[in-house]
């Protein structure tokens, strides 16, 4: 049997569904700086304004960037509902806009390190997640590290966040590259949708749309679906300094009401993926440390 047939059977063995579970949304990017964060934030407060209960778990490990972005400082993180004994609603920190947030801190590396055991006890915990929240953002690190790659595999609702740029493009490209040569990624499972960020209008989202699904068909074999473009917008960068997202400190920008459109965009498709809603956050997130154990 090998590693990769292996590590189904694990998941497939150890995945329970309970009766309500969360849409997960992975955000993720090839590289830093074009914008996965804050499209991030701004995306869950988008869609908490039509009345869904979001919750973002920055991911990044180690890092803060959304709390900056939210301005605020988490009492406790991710690492102490794993390790010091706290609870699931004491790592949910209120954030602008009426969403929750859960900050990832340290510790992932302790997380591989689990026992079986003590993995599906954290996991049961956070099956509450599942029955409270409607939606859940994971934003992850940037690039193609590990930890990155375990959420993006184990996630069936992808965002790739990718500006114009040619770095962005190819470093975009290098990600669903190293997305196709896993052994163990299913494509059939996975959505994988393209957020065009820091546009000059919708034509130039869509020709990037155009250039990366090209490639990415032609060569790996990966569709993607375009799901929509933000502009290029000077708020933003305003709105990181006050530490206010720019659907609140900017409502009426041109970023805001593009995100608005997304948002809106997604709420048509809530039920549709039989595969998405029966997976849910705790399932999610198992299956990304069961393959980090299995990986070594």
């Amino acid at each position: 049997m090998d590693q990769a047939e292996n590590l189904r059977n694990i998941i497939k063995k150890e995945n329970a569904v309970p009766k309500h579970v969360s849409r997960v949304m992975t955000v993720t990017s090839g590289k830093g700086g074009v914008g996965k964060s804050s499209v991030s934030v701004n995306l869950a407060i988008a869609l908490a304004k039509r009345g869904k209960k979001v919750v973002v778990l920055d991911a990044d490990f180690g890092l803060a960037n959304i709390e900056i972005m939210l301005g605020i400082h988490p009492k406790y993180t991710l690492a102490d509902l794993m390790f010091n004994g706290k609870t699931l609603s004491d790592v949910i920190t209120a954030g602008e806009g009426d969403i929750g947030f859960i900050s990832g801190g340290s510790g992932i590396r302790e997380m591989t390190e689990l026992s079986q055991a003590e993995l599906s006890n954290l996991t049961a915990r956070l099956r509450k997640l599942d029955s409270v929240a409607d939606i859940i953002i994971i934003d992850t690190g940037a690039g193609i590290s590990g930890n990155v790659m375990e959420f993006i595999m184990s996630s069936s609702e992808v965002f790739l966040v990718a500006t114009p740029e040619p770095t962005s493009i190819t470093d975009a490209y290098a990600l669903l590259k190293t997305l196709g040569r896993r052994p163990d990624f299913i494509k059939e499972r996975s959505s994988i949708k393209l957020i065009a960020n820091k546009v000059v209008d919708t034509n130039d989202g869509l020709e990037l749309y155009s250039k990366l699904s090209g490639v990415s068909e032609k060569f790996l074999d990966i569709p993607l679906q375009y799901t929509g473009a933000v502009p290029f917008d000077a708020n933003i960068s305003r709105s990181v300094m006050k530490q206010v997202p720019v659907m609140i400190s900017y409502p009426s920008s041109p970023s805001a009401i593009a995100i608005e459109k997304i948002a809106e965009s997604l709420m048509g498709d809530m039920n549709v993926d039989p595969t998405r809603v029966d997976r849910g956050f705790a399932a999610i997130f198992k299956e990304a440390f069961t393959r980090a154990k299995v990986r070594g």
